[in-house]
């Protein structure tokens, strides 16, 4: 077996299913300044930056707030909604304390901010994930490769040699572009096939073996 050289995971969506909590959040948001907003609006901004969702929120409501009041706004919502419970998505733990188990190393990959993450990865066992990469740490967020060749550079590998779990067209772009093969898990929008990209209809189940068999030649 062929093992990769790391498995690299997006968050929202991907390990837990926060969405809803930015969705509720966004909601709100809209009716606080009695702003426009709907659940397709909301599934635009799936896997997005967060700076760039900002901006899309401030002009479509619209807000007396900038793009970076919107970001901090939304993640007062969600980061409380994440203390009260983490929504894990089925299969993710299991299959993330298998790579552990079996010495594959992992790195998150998110666009939100470490201070969404941080409450996250507390609940998890110390060392889940050997790097953090956030959407505060990169100077370009998901579709652009940075957050996931820096997740790369991190750890030490070739992203060739990595396979991506996603769960977003916007992230398999991110990763793809890197140069990873991309595990898509649609969850909440829909995902199109793509050269780097082979699918998954859940983590249940999966272990380090079917990781390794999805992983695609440079």
């Amino acid at each position: 077996m062929t093992r990769p050289a790391a498995v690299l995971w997006d968050m929202d969506g991907t390990l837990v299913d926060t969405e809803p909590y930015w969705i509720a959040t966004e909601f709100a948001l809209a009716a606080e300044y009695g702003g426009t907003w709907s659940h397709e609006d909301a599934l635009r901004l799936v896997g997005n930056d967060l700076l760039e969702s900002g901006r899309y929120i401030r002009e479509r409501m619209p807000l007396p707030l900038s793009a970076e009041e919107v970001v901090e706004r939304l993640l007062d919502g969600v980061v409380a909604a994440v203390q009260r419970e983490v929504p894990w998505r089925p299969g993710a733990r299991e299959l993330l304390a298998a790579l552990g188990a079996d010495g594959v190393p992992c790195a998150l990959v998110t666009m939100s901010y470490e201070r969404f993450a941080a409450p996250i990865l507390a609940t998890l066992p110390a060392g889940s994930f050997q790097a953090v990469v956030t959407g505060d740490q990169v100077s370009r967020g998901k579709p652009d490769p940075e957050p996931y060749l820096r997740a790369a550079q991190l750890l030490g590998v070739d992203p060739a040699d990595c396979v991506a779990i996603e769960d977003s067209d916007t992230g398999c772009r991110s990763a793809e572009a890197a140069g990873c093969t991309v595990l898509a898990v649609p969850h909440h929008v829909p995902v199109q096939p793509g050269e780097r990209r082979v699918f998954a209809e859940t983590l249940v189940g999966l272990g380090v073996a079917d990781v390794a068999s999805y992983l695609l030649p440079a």
